[in-house]
């Protein structure tokens, strides 16, 4: 049997809700059947529970200080800053001292790449998913000049464009999110392969009722993108939609920091639920779920949560313009803050437009299961 290195910069065992950490552990239970594989990492979490087939190993994270040196060094070496952030000098040393002894590297992420971008490995794959150097560029051109973010969003956008195109020099396959991002590459795309996020169930939770009271949120709020999205939503858009509609709350479900709970949860039609693993109690009373970034690259898992329920959805322009689904040009989508709150209480009054995009949503997320996302894996031959 062939032995696979998976090296993740987040421990896929954790338990945590997040998309990449989800998407880890989903192919790792993939590759695990084929190949014998060892998991590397080095995060703070640890696991939750045994591992069978699976050796794992966590290494320790390194200090805040140090990590503060790693940064510089990057941005000294033309590199992006988040590379410094998350290196690991244990886990670079077992990369150097074993990667001979393994027939394939699988890297998740681009954080994790930077141990084996420059070794000659024959079968050496990249779980790029997005492309950050897209999402660092959105997010510079939305903040505020005197925001002194700004520059620093800027630098990492231009940083990681370089590193990006790096990565699809020396890698021998890579998994992007989006047909959209592959079609605006214009070199290697031989290289490249589409790999979607996926969905476990498809379960038809959402029921019409005028007495529907619950806007629904999910991913995590310490990434920037969510939280900008959260924060612009409480402060801009619900307050003009509780005027008419004091009844409509505003439920946010992920990670979350201590400070942002506490200042959101003041506004009595929020409510904050942090990181839970089953959702089903809070669909009841829920009528649309809210997708509203401003800042979006690849597929919006959150976007893939609410259909696989069935919940109705209001997406932002940028996020269905990065869904590849042919059929997503049906649902809902706004241009502006006038068009958002329309789209929103026409889901909360209009039982026929709510049932109709509830229908589209589940007939559109029959291709996203993990099942047929992983049978993408089989393409590849080692």
């Amino acid at each position: 049997m062939k032995k696979l290195l998976f090296i993740t910069p987040r421990n896929p065992f954790s338990g945590r809700y997040s998309g990449d950490v989800i998407r880890a552990k989903k192919f790792i239970d993939y590759f695990k059947k084929k190949y014998k594989i060892t998991v590397i990492t080095s995060d703070k979490f640890n696991s939750e529970k045994k591992l069978q087939n699976i050796h794992f190993i966590n290494f320790k994270i390194e200090n805040f200080f140090f990590k503060l040196l790693l940064i510089f060094f990057s941005i000294f070496n033309l590199k992006p800053m988040q590379l410094g952030y998350f290196y690991s000098r244990k886990l670079n040393s077992y990369i150097l001292n074993n990667y001979q002894n393994f027939d394939i590297i699988f890297c998740q992420s681009v954080r994790a790449a930077q141990y084996v971008l420059d070794l000659e490995i024959k079968n050496k794959i990249l779980d790029m998913g997005d492309l950050y150097s897209n999402n660092y560029s959105q997010t510079f051109k939305a903040k505020n000049i005197f925001n002194p973010n700004k520059i620093i969003y800027f630098i990492e956008s231009k940083l990681m464009k370089r590193y990006e195109n790096l990565c699809f020099e020396k890698f021998s396959k890579i998994f992007l999110f989006s047909k959209k991002e592959i079609s605006s590459l214009k070199r290697n795309k031989k290289k490249i392969q589409q790999i979607n996020f996926g969905i476990d169930k498809i379960q038809r939770k959402f029921k019409f009722n005028k007495k529907n009271n619950r806007i629904l949120f999910i991913g995590n709020i310490k990434y920037l993108p969510n939280k900008i999205a959260c924060k612009s939503f409480i402060n801009n858009i619900l307050p003009q939609i509780n005027k008419t509609h004091k009844e409509i709350e505003f439920h946010i479900i992920g990670e979350i920091s201590k400070f942002d709970a506490f200042i959101w949860s003041q506004n009595r039609s929020v409510k904050i639920h942090g990181k839970i693993s089953n959702i089903n109690n809070l669909l009841s009373k829920t009528f649309c779920g809210l997708a509203n970034l401003n800042v979006s690259s690849g597929i919006q898992t959150k976007l893939l949560t609410y259909m696989s329920y069935g919940i109705p959805s209001v997406s932002s322009k940028q996020v269905l313009e990065n869904f590849d689904a042919i059929h997503s040009l049906s649902l809902p989508k706004y241009k502006n803050k006038k068009e958002l709150i329309q789209l929103i209480l026409k889901l909360k009054n209009e039982k026929k437009f709510s049932e109709n995009i509830s229908r589209k949503s589940l007939e559109i997320i029959k291709r996203f299961t993990w099942e047929k996302v992983l049978k993408d894996l089989n393409k590849l031959s080692f």
